[in-house]
């Protein structure tokens, strides 16, 4: 498996997703990451249901979690090529489209990879390269996370609102 870091390496299509709950500084970092190595972008989103199985507490709805998706999309690419597409399991089109390239993780989510790729060889397709993005850190040097701002913690931009 291929990890990269690099900027430059372009992707005809690449994938990235998570439950993007109380959107934040992190999934921004994330997804603009995914639109600087790829030129369309598959954005999959954590259904409630699929969230729920994970033991994952959310606040937000679908549809609420997808809006500010969308709104940051429109604002901040505006002229990209991109679909956002429903999860119900970890990888959506990631492992049945041959077209999509690389996938963009975190060092959360790397572990999956070879999952998904294992997924991808069954079906004959070939395994994605990897693109790892850091962590966003809020003041107090901890990553941001939707369950940080969700007990009050930190603001979507990282700002400690509290100390734990």
């Amino acid at each position: 498996m291929t990890v990269s870091r690099s900027k430059h390496k372009r992707f005809a299509v690449v994938a990235v997703g998570g439950t993007f709950d109380h959107f934040h500084k992190g999934h921004k970092a994330l997804i603009t990451k995914s639109f600087e190595v790829g030129v369309r972008v598959i954005i999959g989103v954590t259904s409630n249901a699929f969230a729920a199985t994970l033991g994952k507490k959310i606040d937000q709805s679908y549809q609420k979690r997808v809006r500010a998706l969308q709104e940051f999309l429109m604002t901040s690419f505006p002229n990209n090529d991109y679909e956002i597409h429903k999860l119900d399991d970890y990888f959506g089109p990631a492992v049945i489209n041959g077209a999509v390239e690389a996938i963009i993780v975190t060092k959360e989510t790397f572990p999956r990879v070879r999952i998904a790729n294992e997924q991808r060889e069954k079906r004959g397709l070939r395994p994605l390269e990897t693109v790892l993005v850091d962590f966003v850190v809020t003041e107090d040097g901890r990553p941001i996370s939707s369950t940080r701002i969700r007990k009050g913690e930190t603001d979507s931009e990282g700002r400690v609102l509290r100390k734990k």
